[in-house]
């Protein structure tokens, strides 16, 4: 199975029965569909597994990762690999207008006499952690306007290397281009080595964000919490429709009745069989 290789990178042949196995492997682990379109892709990520383990062949690594003593382990740089992980501060950022300015006030009516409360969002996919800490900025701000209340967000992924990246909480100067500069000043400190162009979340809002590797193909997510709010945005694009309705109804234990789910503009949940209703754009609600 040959394909065309841009110049100047390095070209590693995937026999028709290794491309078989690793598009079984990742439809059955992740819930991925892997089409030969995606073969290119899937050899340019395993080059770097081959040269990490001195491996010759995607032949070869595919043994490795059947049969190998360390093939339990080797399965997390696979994932890690063969997951994509895109993302942005603030990216469709009409969900957070939503989130402040209709969904909360809808689940918690404020009056003179209202209680406090802890408001919980779970941020499914969150990959670096720009979403995330979008929310811990969002709902902060929402918070120290009305001091009964606080919050406490999860999130996941299935990326232990990504996990890592986003409990650090540092990024690029070039990534926060989207963050408000009120924010900014409020929440993001910069490296004291200006030449480093890094920036990193305040540990006030770092504490408010708890990071754990989930797999959404999981029969059991081992979550104890109930959720006000869950963002699911631009990761079941890679699933087929069964998958998806399977994992949403799973996610939908973890949502309280009456809360909202996110996701991606470009994603449709219409024709599923799942226990929220739209109410606006790419915004659903759980049944009462």
């Amino acid at each position: 199975m040959t394909q065309q290789i841009p110049p100047g990178q390095e070209i590693v042949e995937i026999s028709p029965e290794s491309f078989a196995f690793f598009a079984e492997f990742i439809t059955r682990e992740l819930g991925i569909k892997m089409s030969d379109a995606k073969l290119p892709m899937l050899q340019s990520r395993l080059l770097r597994r081959l040269r990490a383990l001195q491996l010759s062949s995607l032949d070869e690594y595919r043994r490795y990762l059947a049969d190998s003593p360390d093939s339990e382990e080797e399965r997390i740089h696979f994932i890690s690999a063969v997951t994509t992980n895109k993302t942005d501060f603030f990216r469709e950022p009409q969900h957070y207008d939503y989130l402040v300015n209709s969904a909360l006030p809808k689940l918690y009516p404020e009056t003179a006499s209202a209680p406090g409360a802890r408001i919980t969002a779970w941020s499914a996919g969150c990959s670096s952690g720009e979403e995330p800490y979008t929310l811990a900025m969002v709902l902060n701000e929402y918070c120290q306007k009305r001091p009964r209340f606080d919050f406490a967000i999860l999130a996941t992924d299935i990326s232990n290397r990504v996990l890592q990246q986003a409990a650090a909480g540092t990024y690029e100067e070039s990534r926060i281009e989207p963050v408000p500069q009120s924010l900014r000043a409020k929440y993001l400190l910069r490296s004291r080595d200006r030449s480093a162009q890094l920036v990193r979340v305040v540990p006030d809002l770092r504490q408010k964000v708890s990071f754990h590797c989930l797999n959404f193909m999981d029969r059991d997510y081992r979550i104890r919490a109930m959720f006000d709010v869950i963002f699911f945005r631009n990761v079941m694009i890679y699933f087929d429709r069964p998958t998806q309705e399977a994992v949403v109804n799973r996610m939908c234990r973890y949502l309280r009745p009456g809360g909202y789910l996110f996701v991606g503009h470009s994603e449709s949940l219409t024709g599923l069989n799942i226990p929220v209703t739209s109410v606006t754009t790419a915004i659903l609600r759980k049944q009462s």
